[in-house]
C-alpha cells in the first residue's frame, strides 16, 4: 500500500505548561486537501509549523512520502525543500522585486541557475495572473497580490506538500476571493495540502476532509458536508454554532 504524503503519529508539543498539541494523529494522502478548523488555540498553526519543522516536537513522530523526518539526524533544510509553507503575512521582503522575492531561494539556497529560476517565476506568475508585477516592489501591491505572491514563492520548488496557515486571515473581504481562487487552481491541479482556515464556506466547498482540532487534538474529522453540516461531537457542534451566529458559516 502506497504510503500516504503526510504521518503525523502522536504528536505532543508544549510551551512551558501549556499543552498545544496532545497525542495528535493525522494522515494526509496524495492529492487530498485537508482542512484544519478550531477556535484560536486549539493547535492548527503549531502543527504547521512543527510539519514543516520550524518548531521541535516534545513527542511523536512525523513521515513525509515514509521518510522519517522527525528523526534528530534529518538535515531541516532538505526537507523543507520538500514543502511550501504560507503564512497569513506575506513576509515579503519589501526591498527587493516581485521577482527577486520568487527566486531568492531557489538561487541562493538551492543553486539553481538564475535563468532558470527566473523562467519558472514568470510562469507561475503568468499562471496567477501577475505576470506584470514581475518587476514591481510589493508596496505596489494589493493584499490579495501580495498572498498570491507569497503562494508562487511556495510553489516554485515543486513541494510534494502545501502547508497553507490562514493566508486570508489579514486581507479585507473583497481581496480573500483572489487567494480562494488560486487555492482552488491548485486543487484542480492535484497539489496536496493543508490547510488551516476560519473561512468555512472555502473549507466546505474545497477540502476532502475537515479535521476540527480541540485541545491540540483531532475531535472530529469527516467529508466536509458531515462536519460542517452533521456533527456527531458536541464540541465541534458549538464552535460551528459560534461560527453561524458571526455570520461566518
Amino acid at each position: 500500500m502506497t504510503p500516504p504524503v503526510l504521518r503525523c503519529r502522536a504528536l505532543r508539543k508544549a510551551y512551558g505548561g501549556q499543552v498545544v498539541l496532545d497525542n495528535l494523529d493525522l494522515d494526509v494522502a496524495e492529492h487530498e486537501v485537508v482542512a484544519l478548523i478550531g477556535a484560536s488555540g486549539s493547535g492548527k498553526s503549531t502543527l504547521l509549523r512543527c510539519v514543516n519543522l520550524l518548531e521541535d516536537l516534545d513527542d511523536g513522530t512525523i513521515h513525509l512520502d515514509g521518510d522519517h523526518i522527525t528523526d534528530p539526524r534529518v538535515d531541516p533544510d532538505l526537507v523543507r525543500r520538500r514543502m511550501g509553507i504560507v503564512f497569513q503575512a506575506y513576509n515579503l521582503f519589501p526591498h527587493l522585486r516581485v521577482l527577486d522575492n520568487i527566486t531568492l531561494a531557489p538561487i541562493r539556497v538551492h543553486r539553481r541557475p538564475r535563468a532558470e529560476a527566473e523562467a519558472q517565476a514568470r510562469d507561475l506568475l503568468a499562471r496567477v495572473g501577475l505576470a506584470e508585477k514581475a518587476e514591481d516592489y510589493p508596496d505596489r501591491l494589493s493584499g490579495g497580490q501580495q498572498q498570491r505572491v507569497a503562494i508562487v514563492r511556495a510553489l516554485v520548488n515543486s513541494p510534494r506538500l502545501l502547508l497553507l496557515d490562514e493566508v486570508t486571515s489579514a486581507l479585507d473581504p473583497e481581496l480573500v476571493g483572489e487567494v480562494l481562487t488560486m487555492i482552488r487552481d491548485l486543487k484542480a491541479e492535484g497539489m496536496t495540502m493543508v490547510l488551516a482556515t476560519h473561512e468555512m464556506g472555502f473549507a466546505r466547498e474545497v477540502a476532502d476532509r475537515v479535521c476540527f482540532l480541540d485541545g491540540g487534538r483531532v475531535l472530529e474529522e469527516g467529508p466536509p458536508e458531515r462536519v460542517l453540516g452533521e456533527p456527531t461531537e458536541p464540541r465541534t457542534r458549538q464552535f460551528l454554532r459560534r461560527i453561524v451566529e458571526a455570520g461566518r458559516l
